[in-house]
């Protein structure tokens, strides 16, 4: 992985952790953690996504929704472990 490929996989994570925070409140971790929620995010996406045959097409846009959603899948099952 080069430098700009993971300049561009940091920026797709820090922008997914913080649209996943926004959505799911009470989720929000600051930077440095919305950071590490947003790339998780992006591995569970990568992970889930292909398994059930969903395509989000290519290109950034497509990287941060998906990334987005696997982020809001993790908070969301955070949030289920601590309150249990």
């Amino acid at each position: 992985m080069g430098g700009e490929s993971l300049i561009v996989f940091l920026l797709v994570g820090l922008v997914a952790g913080w649209l996943a925070s926004q959505l799911v409140r009470g989720g929000g971790f600051g930077l440095v953690g919305d950071l590490v929620v947003g790339v998780i995010g992006a591995f569970i996406a990568g992970y889930l996504f292909p398994r059930l045959g969903i395509s989000l097409g290519s290109g950034i846009l497509g990287a941060i929704i998906a990334a987005t959603i696997g982020a809001v899948i993790l908070l969301v099952v955070l949030r289920a472990v601590k309150r249990a």
